[in-house]
């Protein structure tokens, strides 16, 4: 009985740890993150990834950094436990898995270059496209919660949805993304900085 207390307890304590929005207040958080996204020329950050297999008993964690620079330029650099990097420049994917280089054109792939733009979006934050998502809006532990569930049927077959953290100034610390089996990739983001230069040599593998 005494577990059974202790459980209802947890049950009710993360429920209310996550509200949702009003009206007022989401439209509110949506002004913020379109200015911060505005402002935003370049991002750094460090990060942790999570990647959540059912089959798994446990998560497979990674970590790295980031960079990103206006307009289409991101690349995702792995550190540990191995070296792998990914950039997207320009309609294209180069990867380098630990000296191993390969390119993907994805301005000849629809979905792929869909799954580019929305990644960009995503470490921004300025996803708040009615017309593509169906969109909910929670506070959770002093921070903003979106999810964001692709309308295109096409690419939800790939993206269930998009769980985006946001601090009190707009900024984007946690990225979910789910997919349709219940698989997840949650990543992390810590030490951001914002505008600060960026040569686009960086953007190179």
């Amino acid at each position: 009985m005494r577990n059974l207390a202790y459980l209802c307890f947890f049950i009710v304590v993360s429920l209310q740890a996550q509200t949702q929005m009003t009206l007022a207040e989401a439209t509110a958080l949506k002004e913020t993150v379109k200015s911060q996204a505005t402002t935003t020329k370049t991002i750094t950050s460090d990060f942790v990834q999570n990647k959540h297999l059912d089959f798994l008993s446990n998560d497979i964690i990674t970590k790295g950094s980031l960079a990103f620079k206006v307009p289409n330029m991101i690349k995702w650099e792995y550190v540990d436990p191995f070296k792998y990097s990914v950039v997207f420049k320009n309609d294209m994917l180069y990867i380098n898995d630990e000296g191993n280089k390969s390119d993907i054109d994805l301005g000849s792939n629809k979905m792929f270059k869909q799954l580019n733009t929305l990644i960009i979006k995503s470490v921004k934050g300025d996803m708040f496209d009615e017309n593509e998502f169906d969109i909910e809006y929670y506070n959770k532990d002093n921070n903003s919660l979106v999810y964001f569930s692709p309308k295109d049927k096409k690419f939800a077959k790939y993206i269930k949805a998009f769980h985006i953290t946001f601090n009190e100034k707009g900024d984007v610390i946690a990225l979910k993304m789910i997919e349709p089996s219940g698989d997840y990739t949650k990543i992390t983001f810590t030490n951001k900085i914002l505008n600060s230069p960026l040569d686009d040599a960086l953007f190179t593998n």
